[in-house]
């Protein structure tokens, strides 16, 4: 038996024969190469995107359980209460100069029998929004209008605080609460609290919308956000009886269930989903209203965002670790369970994005000599499940929101994913505080208004960014770095990726930076104005 050269059979294979065989020794021989120093970066890079990949996963799953169920939310109460009940509106303010006066106009005019409704203004200001409020309230109440103002010397337990303050005066057995910048309809309350006839439901969620969603590219990308997360997550977990959450606004509690869980606690700064979870654990049910939307205002410079999910980011960390022992001891199903432990510690993943990009370089460099397989068969299926679930995610949340012209949201999935990318530095120092037991200040995101005009004016109430502009420009720099090596060694997959954090870094420091520019430009004016007058 004779046996022909390997290089004649190599030259014999078909084409596609051939390129496969290459593909595999590279992979093969570029294996071989690694040394311990390699593995050591190569392990602990793809141990984290195979946990980025857990959470882009159950994307898909929240999808699949979102089409699974989504007619249930569109149920009416079974029973109409013959007899309404006693309704509390809460209004937690804290410096809300800009917009207290919308509130308290539209707040004023919501549909309830009078004698069965009242109002609190539980007001915790530091500036001039205490006299202004105070003297807008005693107009009101002149008018007839139920309402109560409680002003605060001390900021104890923040809205926590200020929301259990204000259950010592309360008189409905229902609570409603909104923040300043919510503008509710005027058939909040007729639309909802029907849904109490049942008395094992404890709080009654109404869907987000926006005032301002198309002020600039921002606000867009924020609305998409958090679309997904009332339309989808929302959906998905009320349809299915999974835990969700209180949003802190924009629904209505019952007070015994407030009483049955503990009360308002302020050792997390997000006291809603504390609450929620709480009451959950001890048989309260939840409902979802998708159909009822409830204007509100969204952070108009990129910091005021930053702020706003860092402390959700912390607050939502901070329940993990405070209550995932208990719910793991709990008598409930495992798919409860799970899906907590899902909703409870997503931003774990910031800081493990802050590790891969430290990783990416020296990985990108050890992977030269790997050859193109390895990437088509690890990366490709990474990407699929992390990238791609985020786009397939809100993407399908404005389907269900506007099937006319969901498709005009496409152009925003780029900054989606670069705004992701901005928040990576904010939250994983939020995310750390958490799991470290630092504790923090409750930091407010500034509200001016719906206008443009009373937000360029309103420089007070803007946070300073210190440091963190500075680290995202520098981060912005590595980056592009990256896409230069990546171009140079025709790493080209690699390239889109990197420029979604080249573009999130630079876009976050260099908004930031100018913003502040901005406002000191209009403090010396205002200065000199005051002087020369």
């Amino acid at each position: 038996m004779s046996f022909m050269p390997s290089s004649l059979l190599f030259a014999a294979q078909p084409l596609s024969a051939r390129i496969a065989d290459r593909l595999f020794d590279n992979t093969f021989e570029g294996i071989y190469r690694l040394t311990f120093f390699d593995w050591a970066l190569l392990i602990p890079y793809f141990g984290i995107l195979i946990i980025l990949s857990v959470y882009g996963l159950h994307r898909y799953e929240t999808m699949r359980t979102y089409l699974k169920f989504r007619k249930k939310l569109q149920q009416e109460p079974a029973v109409l209460f013959t007899q309404l009940p006693k309704v509390t509106i809460q209004l937690p303010l804290y410096n809300e100069r800009y917009v207290v006066a919308r509130l308290l106009e539209r707040v004023s005019k919501i549909q309830y029998p009078a004698g069965l409704l009242q109002i609190q203004v539980l007001d915790d200001s530091t500036d001039e929004t205490h006299p202004y409020a105070e003297r807008l309230c005693n107009e009101y109440l002149a008018k007839g209008v139920p309402i109560e103002y409680r002003h605060r010397t001390n900021r104890h337990g923040y809205k926590a605080g200020a929301l259990q303050e204000g259950l010592k005066t309360a008189t409905g057995e229902l609570l409603a609460v909104f923040d300043a910048d919510f503008v509710p309809p005027v058939d909040f309350l007729t639309r909802s609290v029907h849904y109490f006839t049942d008395p094992t439901v404890g709080v009654v969620q109404t869907r987000w919308s926006y005032l301002n969603r198309d002020y600039n590219i921002l606000t867009n990308v924020q609305a998409m956000l958090l679309d997904g997360h009332f339309v989808l997550e929302h959906g998905a977990r009320c349809g299915a009886g999974l835990f969700f959450n209180f949003n802190g606004t924009a629904g209505i509690l019952r007070r015994g269930m407030i009483d049955d869980a503990g009360g308002w606690e302020h050792d997390t700064l997000t006291e809603d989903s504390d609450l929620s979870y709480r009451a959950q654990l001890k048989g309260w049910r939840f409902v979802y209203l998708p159909a009822l939307d409830c204007p509100s205002e969204l952070p108009v410079d990129t910091y005021g965002f930053q702020v706003q999910q860092s402390r959700w980011a912390k607050g939502l960390t901070q329940v993990a670790k405070k209550l995932l022992p208990r719910i793991m001891k709990a008598d409930i199903p495992l798919r409860v369970k799970l899906e907590a432990i899902l909703h409870l510690t997503p931003n774990i993943t910031y800081p493990l994005m802050v590790v891969v990009s430290a990783l990416m370089l020296p990985v990108m460099i050890v992977r030269f000599y790997m050859g193109w397989l390895q990437m088509l068969l690890i990366d490709f299926p990474l990407i699929i499940a992390s990238f791609i679930s985020i786009s397939a995610f809100y993407l399908l949340a404005q389907k269900e929101l506007y099937p006319k012209s969901w498709w005009k949201s496409i152009v925003f999935l780029p900054m989606l994913m670069a705004a992701g990318v901005a928040l990576t530095i904010s939250n994983t120092k939020a995310v750390m505080e958490a799991i470290l037991g630092v504790q923090t200040s409750f930091a407010r995101t500034p509200k001016f208004g719906n206008e443009g005009s009373k937000a360029a004016a309103a420089t007070a109430y803007r946070s300073r960014s210190g440091w963190l502009p500075y680290i995202e420009l520098a981060l912005g720099s590595y980056f592009l770095f990256m896409v230069v090596f990546a171009v140079a060694t025709y790493n080209l997959f690699s390239i889109p990726f990197l420029l979604l954090f080249v573009s999130g870094y630079y876009w976050a420091g260099f908004t930031t930076l100018y913003q502040e520019y901005l406002d000191r430009m209009r403090w010396q004016r205002a200065r000199r104005l005051a002087e020369a007058s």
